[in-house]
């Protein structure tokens, strides 16, 4: 019943105070949401909790790889330009091929964080649109192919969540209604969040993945009770809007 920036903000605290930091809520504000959208959340956070957003995510301890990507991102909301330019676009997906696979070795990963701390999400997605133009395949399986560790295994997932949002949250609700992963909250995160956006196209991609309705997921997997009352409801008013 919250405001969507107020929620945002509940959302980031507990991700950060879970023993394992939740970067992936993190990376989902900050790659979801318009710039005017973070300025409001990065306020209510402030209001809320007394202390920066950002600075929080910097403090994290201890350092892990994951953490320089929703930094970046949460610069890119405060130092980009609003336009895209398709000849920036051009030059940036050139610059990730030749300090990728273009040359052996690892991925970059100064150049990625540059990139992603001055370009906003919408210019991102050009440039990987025109990765794929000028390379035949998509950045990702350049990532796959690199030897970059848990940056690389981090790197490949923000970059499906910002070029294919329904694909990448299909993903992610399917394993946690199934309890694949340890991400209790990404249920109630993606059906709430995303209602507000394409949840009508992730309920599509999630039977095209995985051959069954989230709603029959959502009954097979969760006990019975107010909590599964409540995404079934989110689902059905989401076909019921078809």
């Amino acid at each position: 019943m919250l405001d969507p920036h107020e929620r945002d903000a509940i959302v980031a605290r507990e991700a950060l105070l879970q023993d394992d930091t939740n970067y992936w809520a993190l990376v989902e504000i900050f790659v979801g949401r318009k710039s005017s959208h973070i300025a409001l959340i990065k306020q209510a956070y402030h209001s809320k909790y007394k202390t920066h957003l950002d600075q929080d995510i910097i403090n994290i301890e201890p350092p892990h790889p994951y953490q320089k990507i929703p930094v970046a991102l949460s610069t890119s909301h405060e130092a980009h330009q609003a336009d895209v330019s398709q000849h920036t676009a051009k030059c940036d997906a050139r610059r990730l091929y030749e300090t990728g696979e273009g040359s052996p070795g690892a991925i970059d990963e100064g150049l990625v964080l540059e990139i992603f701390t001055k370009r906003s999400i919408p210019h991102l997605k050009l440039t990987f649109s025109f990765y794929k133009h000028i390379y035949g395949h998509d950045y990702t399986k350049s990532i796959f192919d690199a030897n970059s560790g848990e940056f690389k295994d981090a790197l490949k997932m923000v970059v499906k969540c910002i070029c294919n949002p329904p694909n990448y949250y299909a993903k992610v609700l399917f394993a946690s209604i199934k309890g694949m992963t340890a991400d209790t909250g990404a249920v109630t995160r993606v059906m709430v969040r995303r209602s507000e956006m394409e949840m009508d196209e992730i309920l599509r991609v999630f039977k095209a993945k995985f051959g069954v309705e989230t709603r029959e997921a959502i009954c097979e997997s969760i006990p019975s009770g107010d909590y599964r009352d409540f995404l079934l409801a989110l689902a059905n008013k989401t076909v019921a809007a078809f």
